[in-house]
């Protein structure tokens, strides 16, 4: 009976140590996922800038072509309204010295 007992013990002190084993090499696994993944992303978020230059150079162009089409349609409006101004002010004054030349009658 105590060869069985010891056997009995010597199999369970041989179990905890596989599990103990099969511990360590799950944590070292997790660790290694986590430390690839890790990477995975850092080489992903490096990347990140490359993905988005051609988003951001069309929208640059894009932006600069609408300030160009806005400058454009600027320029245009204020000589338009330089050219009303300056006629505004002609009959501005063709009216003033009108009113001035009946006031001396």
């Amino acid at each position: 009976m105590e060869d069985v007992l010891k056997r009995l013990l010597q199999a369970e002190t041989e179990a905890e140590a596989i599990i103990e084993a099969a511990q360590r090499e799950r944590e070292r696994r997790i660790d290694a996922a986590l430390a690839e993944t890790r990477a995975d992303e850092a080489r992903f978020e490096a990347s990140l800038a490359e993905l988005r230059r051609p988003y951001i150079a069309e929208a640059e162009a894009r932006a600069e072509k609408g300030v160009a089409e806005l400058t454009r349609k600027f320029g245009e409006r204020q000589r338009v309204l330089r050219e009303l101004a300056a006629r505004h002010e002609a009959e501005a004054v063709a009216a003033a010295v009108a009113l001035l030349l009946d006031m001396g009658r």
